[in-house]
Parts: structure tokens; C-alpha cells; sequence
């Protein structure tokens, strides 16, 4: 393999030792060349390299590894800027992005037919609403390519998300990165930091943030080898400012020069308490309420509106929610710069309110249904019926409380506890509805997605919970 592109009059490193090996996921199970054996020669700033693909990651003859092509080729050539993927060519005169390329659209066919042969009925239904691997590939490199001509392509978070399957982030955060990151993706802004409403488009990823690219194949999540001079980033989910609707959504502001009727026309007929003043879109002055308004004209009756402007606080989209929360119990509102530094929106204290009075609400459901099924399995049933299904060591179970959903869900199945039970309902349907459910919850409880839960979900907590008061009373 050698680099075609090197920077201008590039210093050379010393070079007693010139090899470097670099590791495919195993997916792949293809070297980069077209032999059998995995080594290919390579040649930077005329010092032969040798590399070797097994895992995902490049080493340097000093023990040194990447998981960037790019960074790995900057190391080795001592300075400089380099997209890996189009500055190394194989021996038979393929750039690496072509190679990946090939091995995706290989992976993109195992993969749907992986799926076709392994998913259950409950996984096939839930696949209708995603696309399949063939196509969520072919739409990567149409998106790919419309980002390379400077037309890149705008959707939805949900939208995005709907190629995936999911309706709302967490778990699947990874994939969607590693998959978009294959085809040197990013979205803008990140699509985990802004609400599901918002518009993302999907843009070329600058040389800075592909340096933990992943040379291709599936994600995989492996621990770093020792040695390794990049840190491995964890990935949190939590609300983040932009993650709520009005983050985003624009924002009504007037000029320093604006007068006082102007102010006040717009408020009274957005029902604002308050507006920012800008000088342009980045440029924020401060912002105008109701009450600074009626203390510059207390105190100077024929006032201009710059001596009503007080100080407002801003924060970008990507902040964590929970860190503004002294701002807004200090001026009620903290307005928000987009991912370009613009003043994009305004986050006031309702607005976190109704966010956290969601999530919290979806624990309030959650908590019912867990301590009806309880209520139920401990009416209709002994302990040692319980015990003998789901704990037959008894080294977990103690009391009825010790259940967890899992286990309820084992008892409701078995027909012979469900016929005990005496309901005139079908076991099967029933237990499907609460598989459906476990997933949910389980969802909720381990803090996986920081979105709220879709209507549809929350509908099913709800009427298994009423199902629960008609029947379990």
C-alpha cells in the first residue's frame, strides 16, 4: 500500500524500523490484497511498510496503534493532513476506500441474509418498519455521495432513526454511528443531541472527526489493545439542550435599535415574557422582559429600550440539560446556539419542566404495572409455584417482591399456571403483549434512550395496566 497524497515539502521521520500493521474486524475475513496472505508491501516518503489486517486497528512499529488510517498515515509520514481512505492504494492500484467499499457491499448482502434466516415473528414484524441492510447501505452511499458534490441529504432524526428500525435513541446510537462512520458520515448537528423533530443532514465527516473511523464492517465493540494511544470514548445517554423541541425551532428577537412599542407588540402577540436582542445571528446583545422594560422607565421615563437590556445566558445545543438548570432559576429562559454558533432557539423553564415531568411519568407507568402483575402472581399463586418455574436453586427469590418482570412473564406463560388463573383471555396473545412490554421497560429502567417514549408505547403501559385493574381486582 502507499500514499498518494503527502503534504508539501513533508519532513521525514527517522526510519530504522518501517513496520506497520493494520487489522480488519473480523467480519471482514478479507485482506487488502488480492492474495491469500494478508501482508501487502507499502511505500510512504520511500520507506517500505508492511501491513496486516485482523481486528480493526493500525499499529506502528513502535507499538503505537489508531483506529484512523488517516491519523496512522499523518504518524508515519511525520506531518501533515491525510484522508487515510483515499491517501493509501493497495498493490493492485485500489485505494482504500474502494476496498472498504467492496467489503460493505458485501457485508450489506450477508447481513439481509443473516436477517432472513435468523429473526423471530415478533423481530420480522418489527423489521417491516425499518429498511433492510441492502437498502439502508444503498441509501449510505447515495448520502455519501450527495455529500461529496455539496448537496448533502436533509431528513429527520426520526427519519434516520426509521432506517434503523428505532424510534428513539440509545442503544442503537453506536450502530447508526459506526454505520454512517463506514461511509465517512457525521450528521449535522449530532443527531443524539437534538429533538427527534429536528432536521440533520448527513455531511462528510472532516479529517478531525474520523480519526476513530473503523476500517469497515459491522460495529463491533472491542476492548483497546494495550499500547493503545487513543482513548476509547463511552457513550452516555442523557437530555442534552437541544433535545428539546424548542431548542432549535427558531427564535423571534429584535434589534439594539428597536423601540419600546415594537418590544412590546411582539410579546403581546407571541405571548412572550421576554426577547432576545441580536445584532446579527451570532451577535447577542442580551435580551428585554416585561420586567426590565418596566424598571428602565421607573427609572427614566422617556428611557430608550438599550437601557432596558439585561444580560442573557446562552449555551450550545450539545450542553447537558442538567447543567443549565441554575440559569434558568436565575432568569427563566437560556438561549441556544446551533452547531454554527447562530442563536437558533430558547429553552425556558416550562419547557424543562414538561421534559422531566415526562420521563418521570413514564416511571409512574412503569411502577403500576410492575406492582400490579405482582398483585396478580401473588393473589392466584404460592411462592414455591413461583420459585419451582423461575428460581428452582432458591438462591434469588425470597418473597414475591424479589420478582422481576422476566419472571412474571415465565408464570403467565406456562398454561397450566395460566388456566389456574381463570382469566377468559388468550395466554399467548397476552404474553406477547408483555414480551413487547419488557423490552419497553426494560429500555426505561436501564436509561438506554433519553427520548421520550413514543405514543404507541406508552399506550401499550397504559392499557395493560388497565387490563390489570379489570381483571386483577
Amino acid at each position: 500500500m502507499r500514499s498518494t497524497k503527502q503534504p508539501a515539502q513533508p519532513t521525514y521521520p527517522p526510519a530504522p524500523d518501517t513496520r506497520l500493521r493494520v487489522d480488519l474486524p473480523h467480519e471482514t475475513n478479507t485482506p487488502l490484497n488480492t492474495s491469500e496472505q494478508p501482508l501487502v508491501t507499502t511505500k510512504i516518503n520511500k520507506q517500505t511498510r508492511q501491513l496486516r489486517h485482523t481486528r480493526g486497528w493500525i499499529r506502528l512499529s513502535d507499538g503505537e496503534e489508531f483506529r484512523s488510517p488517516s491519523k496512522a498515515a499523518m504518524v508515519a509520514v511525520g506531518n501533515g493532513t491525510f484522508d487515510g481512505w483515499e491517501a493509501w492504494q493497495v498493490d493492485d492500484g485500489r485505494y482504500l476506500t474502494q476496498v472498504r467499499q467492496e467489503l460493505l457491499d458485501r457485508a450489506a448482502e450477508e447481513a439481509e441474509e443473516a436477517e432472513e434466516a435468523d429473526h423471530t415473528a415478533l423481530e420480522k414484524e418489527q423489521q417491516q418498519t425499518s429498511v433492510s441492510p441492502r437498502e439502508r447501505h444503498a441509501r449510505l452511499k447515495e448520502a455519501r455521495e450527495s455529500a461529496e458534490t455539496g448537496r448533502p441529504l436533509s431528513l429527520s432524526v426520526q427519519e434516520l432513526l426509521a432506517w434503523w428500525g428505532a424510534t428513539g435513541r440509545g442503544v442503537v446510537n453506536d450502530q447508526i454511528e459506526a454505520e454512517l462512520a463506514n461511509h465517512s458520515l457525521i450528521t449535522s448537528p449530532e443527531f443524539d443531541k437534538v429533538s427527534l423533530t429536528a432536521t440533520v443532514r448527513l455531511v462528510k465527516a472532516a479529517e478531525e472527526q474520523t480519526e476513530d473511523i473503523p476500517l469497515a464492517g459491522s460495529p463491533v465493540t472491542a476492548a483497546a489493545p494495550a499500547g493503545v494511544s487513543e482513548e476509547l470514548d463511552s457513550r452516555e445517554t442523557g437530555l442534552t439542550v437541544g433535545t428539546l423541541p424548542s431548542a432549535l425551532a427558531g427564535v423571534v428577537s429584535v434589534k439594539p435599535t428597536a423601540t419600546f412599542e415594537e418590544v412590546t407588540t411582539l410579546m403581546v402577540l407571541h405571548d412572550f415574557s421576554q426577547l432576545p436582542v441580536l445584532a446579527g445571528p451570532h451577535n447577542l446583545r442580551g435580551s428585554v422582559s416585561w420586567k426590565s422594560i418596566a424598571r428602565a422607565r421607573h427609572a427614566a421615563p422617556g428611557a430608550h429600550l438599550s437601557q432596558a437590556i439585561v444580560d442573557a445566558g446562552d449555551v450550545r445545543y450539545d450542553h447537558d440539560l442538567i447543567d443549565v438548570l441554575p440559569t434558568l432559576v436565575e432568569h427563566d429562559f437560556v438561549l441556544v446556539r446551533d452547531q454554527h454558533n447562530a442563536i437558533a432557539g430558547i429553552v425556558t423553564a416550562a419547557d424543562v419542566a414538561q421534559a422531566y415531568g415526562e420521563l418521570a411519568g413514564h416511571f409512574l407507568l412503569i411502577g403500576e404495572m410492575d406492582r400490579r402483575l405482582r398483585q396478580v402472581i401473588a393473589g392466584a399463586f404460592t411462592l414455591p409455584e413461583v420459585t419451582g418455574l423461575c428460581d428452582p436453586a432458591g438462591e434469588r427469590i425470597t418473597s414475591f417482591g424479589d420478582m422481576t418482570i422476566g419472571d412474571y412473564q415465565r408464570v403467565l406463560e406456562n398454561p397450566g399456571l395460566w388456566e389456574q388463573l381463570g382469566w377468559p383471555l388468550d395466554r399467548k396473545v397476552f404474553v406477547a403483549r408483555l414480551e413487547e412490554i419488557r423490552r419497553i421497560r426494560n429500555n426505561v429502567m436501564h436509561f438506554n434512550s433519553s427520548d421520550p417514549l413514543p405514543k404507541t408505547d406508552v399506550d401499550k403501559i397504559r392499557h395493560l395496566n388497565k387490563l390489570l385493574r379489570e381483571y386483577g381486582e
